[in-house]
């Protein structure tokens, strides 16, 4: 059963108030949501790739209960940073089979169709790093940034989920995407 944004936004607060049951009753209610999420990301992964969406939500669902977190105050916070723990899921099985096959070419990134799903372990693992330092010259824009090419949300929900305006996630968008092209690392062809 689907809850209203309204009904998540009260489960949360009622697992703020030290209710643990409450955050589990907002995980069923989104987890529909987060199955499609992961089902998108996942349709865009090589073939014979061994992680399943669903498999891909548990993780992330394991790894949030591990961290307790208290500062969710909205079903799109609470999407949103299931998100980031689906994408550093996909990172994490990226750096394994970049371990298993080290040597591959890297392929240049198209950067306007964003990252969720590429096969190419090894640039994921670059892509994320890229992610990670211009999360210290800019938390806001990488958080932007995974929200909107790994979470897949669009402008409106990612200005809900970082309590923003469109136009402030658009100039966000703009401004990650121009740092990550400068500080990207290509192999040569």
């Amino acid at each position: 059963m689907e809850r209203l944004p309204t009904e998540v936004t009260a489960l949360l607060a009622n697992y703020r108030d030290g209710d643990p049951e409450a955050l589990a009753r907002a995980l069923e209610s989104v987890y529909g949501d987060l199955r499609r999420l992961a089902g998108s990301l996942m349709r865009h992964e090589r073939p014979g790739q061994t992680l399943q969406a669903t498999a891909l939500v548990h993780e992330a669902l394991a790894q949030l209960w591990q961290q307790q977190p208290n500062g969710l105050h909205r079903r799109r916070q609470l999407i949103g940073l299931v998100t980031l723990l689906m994408r550093r899921t996909l990172v994490d099985a990226a750096r394994n089979r970049a371990a298993v096959k080290r040597g591959s070419d890297a392929r240049r990134v198209d950067w306007t169709e964003g990252f969720a799903g590429n096969d190419d372990p090894q640039q994921m693992i670059e892509i994320d790093e890229a992610l990670q330092k211009l999360a210290v010259v800019d938390d806001r824009a990488a958080k932007v940034t995974e929200l909107r090419y790994f979470g897949g949300l669009s402008i409106d929900e990612i200005a809900e989920a970082t309590e923003t305006s469109p136009a402030t996630v658009k100039r966000d968008l703009a401004f990650a995407i121009g740092w990550l092209k400068t500080q990207w690392t290509e192999t040569p062809e």
